[in-house]
């Protein structure tokens, strides 16, 4: 899954944890990579907890779950569409990876 808001790839950190943060926007989870996490505002664009205001927030299995005070609540499908061109290219790169790996081998 890429930044939503930059579209940058997520790749595994070298060592420790991951310095990607995980949010939600419009009832999805979403990632944030840690050139956009140095952007002052970069948390406006989440959702926020309904009790508590956090940003806090994680989607999973239809619910939205605030990490701060614990508050649930079901998630709202189809509030806001998935971009499409956030990662452009992604969808083929995967097709043409899949390519190699499945496709027989010669000789």
């Amino acid at each position: 899954m890429p930044c939503f808001k930059c579209g940058a790839r997520q790749s595994d950190p070298a060592r420790g944890p991951s310095l990607w943060r995980r949010g939600v926007r419009a009832d999805r989870q979403v990632l944030v990579c840690p050139d956009c996490q140095s952007e002052a505002d970069w948390t406006a664009a989440l959702d926020r907890c309904g009790v508590c205001s956090s940003t806090e927030l994680i989607c999973r299995l239809g619910d939205v779950e605030c990490r701060s005070c614990g508050h649930t609540r079901p998630a709202e499908a189809g509030t806001e569409p998935i971009p499409q061109d956030i990662a452009p290219g992604l969808a083929e790169e995967v097709a043409a990876a899949l390519a190699r790996v499945l496709s027989p081998r010669r000789g």
